[in-house]
């Protein structure tokens, strides 16, 4: 049983295309063969409709062109204001886009696709409006003529004897929610024409003589039909695909159009789009650049328009560097698996001797794949346009060619006093590969000529003369000669290869190195640093990196004065490129690139160009799209490193919520229970003996300073741990300050027995007092808590090195965890859950005040049992104390 599931790589396809489509507004076009068929009018009878259900429907434009059936179409449909725009030194009506965006409309009606706005608007073209409004959700009826199509530009053109100027390109339509036809048959067409409702009476006669004739009429009536069932074909394979629909499975199609820097050539860019739609395939448009000496700046400028045509129609543009015309192309076919070819057959006739013409080459080479021939105008117009522009370098390079040659003669002459003349040949041979390298492979020629009759002239006998008397040298002429030519072609061949190998290059280690730079960087200020080191080189002008902010409001990486945010701003809400160069807002004095990146558009790059305009080399421009792709995926990483240090202090800062929560719930709790049953005692029993009133309110002491005790350490945690540790530092002795910890600790400590052990020539030590005395009453503290009325605490002191060390010391129970240090973090307690009061913040707040003097502390387990713990201070140079005697003497002499 066959599997009747749909395939996943087609399927998603199209699931792809409906959830883009959805994000959109919907586009209808009412399309036609002609003006006159009723496009307006059938748009117009839709949008009313709507309205009639309660669709928000507004008029953005409608041309009515002075007939009165469209205008009552109108009467009822809310109409857009127009704005007036001063292009071209006059005050023009055109459609406001801006109104429209910001009409809250549902469906807007926006008539004639085709038109080019005035110089001044947004966009060049009403269908870049068209666009705009539906990447803003807004659904848009459209009416469209089939001579506005690109495709079909050239076909009508020849038809009707007008090349249309204003046109559509084909994805607008192919993308298109729905295409309505609207057909007329002629001698209906022509009979409404001849009433007076397509164009006023003024008109008539002169549309019958140009446009409006049969033959005209049934020509487009066909290409509309046709192109509607193209687009009809495309449905029908997505409603098979999607319902696993099998028993038609096309052919997976790749064009590849191969042109040359000519003119002529867009003929077969326009065929190719049109032959590329009908199939359903992917094409690609592709230029051998064969390497020369000179510049032929007319034929780069041409190959760039077609470059920008190949594009706008949506195809993909190479320009592969290669020598062989019919193998390159080959190769590059098989590597992007092409199925058929088009190629250019010139009409005038060519004949290149010994070599065979490049569709017979191809046809011979690659027999697998399809080829087709389209007619297109004879090239050699651009050949000499080409000979002519490059004459002048050619004729420079000539010169120095017979200037070497001459040097070389001179140099040969001065050397055959010494040398036969077979062993000055070589010195010729070198002179024709150092001009063939410098100068190219016509110079490299000219040269291997003249040093082969500048040797038969001067050095041969009888010299002076071309006569040769020993026909042994017409053989040794004729070698040499050809084993000059030879070299000086392989040498500018060399030439040629290194130097698109060097471009090559630069292009991929600059990537290279923008990618392996981008791929550590963690923060937008190191990307605008190699924006601004590794990219301003690479195109000559200057790069400003532009960030959204927490509004998605575009604000410039670094100071300047030229990037229009307005431009940008568009650029990054449409993730289209706009500004200098393009179709979108053109006017401005930058190019704006969208920083796309997997999840979203980062930002934006904006190009400053150091002259006039930017390069528009295929090459230079890929480059810069894939280094716009790297940057967006770096902008797009440090994101979401910043969305993940967020995310992590949130749940830190909420870990130590619910630990504070924790612990003032319990251990904060106990204390004043304790306090409020001691408090009622009190009250409620009026005759207590004194002394147990006295014990009672000795216990709501205690509880009491053990609260504050609590309340103080997390207090002075929380303080340190944003403020800081500031200290107050003066010499003291370290016996005074334990006495001082002793003395405020006793309440606690009792009855254990406290032994002190501190030799009395401790040297004195430069602290905070009242911070190291918070220490030690915070060790003796936990050492009350921890162990038992009858334990024995020791406080030990001494001077080891550069350091003096404080120890603490029990003989409780232990340490009740395997790693010592875990006690030091803040809300870590060694018994978790206790009768014992605490929130585990006091040996927190003693390891941050230790620290804070440039100390350590630790705890380690005594042995046989109990608790160790060492307070490590910097000793440093105490002051000098003056001895009793130098005082007596002082006093003495006063006296």
């Amino acid at each position: 049983m066959k599997d009747q599931r749909p395939d996943p790589d087609d399927l998603l396809e199209v699931v792809k295309d409906e959830t883009h489509r959805s994000k959109r507004g919907q586009l209808k076009i009412f399309f036609g063969a002609c003006a006159g068929v009723g496009k307006t009018f059938a748009m117009l009878q839709a949008a009313r409709q709507l309205h009639a259900e309660g669709v928000a429907v507004g008029i953005g434009i409608v041309e009515t062109h002075g007939r009165k059936d469209t205008q009552e179409m109108l009467e009822g449909l809310p109409v857009l204001p127009r704005t007036t725009v001063s292009g071209n030194g006059r005050p023009t009506s055109e459609f406001d886009l801006d109104g429209a965006l910001a009409s809250g409309y549902k469906l807007l009606v926006v008539d004639e696709l085709a038109h080019t706005n005035v110089a001044g608007s947004r966009h060049a073209k009403r269908w870049q409006d068209v666009e705009e409004l539906l990447d803003a959700g807004i659904d848009v009826y459209t009416a469209l003529n089939v001579q506005h199509l690109d495709s079909l530009n050239d076909i009508v053109g020849g038809i009707i004897g007008v090349r249309v100027r204003e046109t559509v390109p084909d994805r607008i339509f192919d993308a298109a929610t729905d295409v309505v036809l609207v057909d007329l048959p002629p001698d209906d067409l022509l009979a409404r024409l001849s009433a007076g409702k397509v164009y006023l009476p003024v008109s008539i006669e002169r549309a019958r003589q140009n446009f409006f004739r049969r033959g005209n009429l049934i020509a487009l009536r066909e290409l509309a039909l046709r192109r509607v069932a193209d687009r009809v074909n495309s449905d029908v394979r997505s409603y098979r695909v999607s319902h696993a629909v099998k028993t038609v499975w096309p052919t997976q199609e790749t064009l590849m159009v191969c042109v040359s820097a000519d003119r002529s050539q867009e003929k077969l860019v326009r065929e190719g789009a049109r032959l590329a739609q009908r199939l359903q395939a992917k094409w690609i448009v592709v230029h051998i650049d064969q390497p020369y000496h000179g510049d032929d700046t007319r034929a780069r400028e041409t190959l760039l328009n077609i470059a920008a045509a190949a594009q706008a129609a949506g195809a993909e543009f190479a320009n592969v560097p290669g020598q062989d015309v019919a193998e390159t192309l080959l190769d590059y076919a098989r590597k992007r698996n092409v199925t058929k070819l088009i190629v250019g057959n010139p009409l005038g006739w060519q004949f290149i001797p010994f070599r065979s013409r490049l569709q017979e080459r191809i046809a011979r080479a690659g027999p697998e794949m399809g080829l087709i021939l389209l007619s297109v105008d004879d090239v050699r117009p651009a050949i000499k346009r080409k000979v002519t522009d490059t004459s002048q370098s050619y004729a420079q390079a000539l010169a120095i060619a017979t200037l070497a040659c001459g040097a070389t003669t001179a140099l040969a002459a001065w050397l055959l006093r010494v040398f036969d003349p077979s062993n000055v040949v070589m010195l010729f041979l070198m002179t024709v590969v150092f001009v063939a390298i410098r100068l190219g492979r016509v110079a490299g020629a000219w040269a291997a000529l003249l040093s082969v009759a500048c040797f038969d002239f001067f050095f041969i006998e009888p010299r002076l003369s071309f006569a040769v008397t020993d026909t042994q040298y017409l053989f040794t002429f004729a070698l040499m000669l050809a084993v000059a030519i030879v070299i000086s072609q392989l040498a500018a061949r060399m030439r040629s290869e290194a130097r698109v190998a060097r471009a090559g290059e630069r292009r991929a280690s600059t990537l290279a190195r923008i990618a392996r730079d981008l791929s550590s960087v963690i923060k937008v200020e190191q990307v605008v640093s190699i924006c601004r080191d590794a990219i301003t080189p690479l195109i000559g002008a200057q790069v400003v990196l532009l960030i959204p902010n927490e509004k998605d409001g575009l604000v410039a990486s670094q100071a300047t004065g030229q990037v229009d945010l307005s431009v940008a701003q568009w650029a990054f809400d449409h993730a289209q490129e706009a500004g200098l160069g393009t179709q979108t807002l053109s006017a401005a004095d930058a190019l704006y690139l969208p920083l796309k990146a997997s999840m979203a558009t980062r930002g934006v790059l904006a190009i400053l160009p150091a002259g006039e305009r930017l390069s528009n080399d295929p090459d230079d421009r890929r480059l810069l799209d894939a280094c716009c792709s790297t940057i967006g995926l770096a902008l797009e990483r440090i994101h979401f490193v910043d969305v993940a240090q967020d995310t992590l202090v949130r749940m830190e800062g909420e870990k130590l919520r619910n630990t504070l929560l924790s612990a003032v719930s319990h251990d904060l709790k106990t204390p004043l229970t304790a306090i409020r049953g001691l408090a009622e005692t009190l009250e409620r029993t009026k005759e207590l003996p004194e002394a147990d009133r006295s014990g009672l309110a000795r216990s709501i002491r205690i509880q009491a300073d053990e609260l504050k005790r609590l309340v103080g350490n997390l207090l002075d945690l929380a303080r340190m741990q944003s403020e800081g540790v500031h200290l107050n530092k003066e010499w003291h002795s370290v016996s005074e300050i334990v006495g001082s910890a002793l003395g405020q600790s006793t309440p606690i400590l009792k009855p254990r027995a406290i032994r002190t052990v501190l030799p009395p020539d401790l040297p004195l030590v430069e602290v905070d007092a009242p911070l190291i005395e918070r220490v030690l009453i915070n060790l003796f503290d936990n050492a009350a808590k921890y162990t038992p009325p009858t334990s024995t605490i020791t406080i030990r002191g001494g001077a080891s090195g550069d350091s003096m060390y404080l120890v603490v010391e029990d003989d409780g129970p232990g340490l009740p965890t395997t790693d010592p240090e875990a006690l030091f973090e803040p809300f870590t307690r060694g018994q978790k859950e206790s009768s014992i009061a605490g929130v585990g913040l006091g040996l927190a707040l003693c390891r941050s005040i230790v620290a804070a003097h440039g100390g350590t502390i630790r705890a380690e387990a005594h042995k046989p049992r109990g608790v160790v713990f060492e307070i490590r201070l910097p000793l440093g140079t105490p002051p000098e104390i003056e001895s009793e005697s130098l005082y007596d003497q002082a006093a003495h002499s006063d006296r």
